[in-house]
């Protein structure tokens, strides 16, 4: 029972699992876990509603009049990346 309730009230393993999901990378187990938490949990249902919108308007914002999107350069990501998981490890 103790394995069902740490899926059930962990929120921020549910917004951990919601945005791995929204890069296409969530194992079938993780789907399952993320499901069951969603059922009772309305907080996580709204931060999906708006991740999805943060999402789309950033996806918009990075494309050109043209309609060519604009690319970040690897080391951008890579410094983003180090700046993001120091932050996560602070807690």
């Amino acid at each position: 029972m103790g394995e069902l309730k740490r899926i059930i009230y962990n929120c921020q393993q549910a917004t951990f699992l919601i945005d791995k999901r929204m890069e296409g990378k969530i194992t079938f187990r993780e789907r399952i876990e993320l499901r069951i938490h969603l059922i009772q949990c309305d907080v996580c249902k709204l931060y999906i509603k708006q991740s999805e919108k943060i999402n789309e308007m950033i996806k918009s914002l990075l494309k050109t009049p043209t309609g060519l999107e604009i690319l970040l350069d690897d080391t951008f990501k890579d410094e983003l990346q180090v700046k993001i998981d120091t932050q996560l490890n602070k807690n």
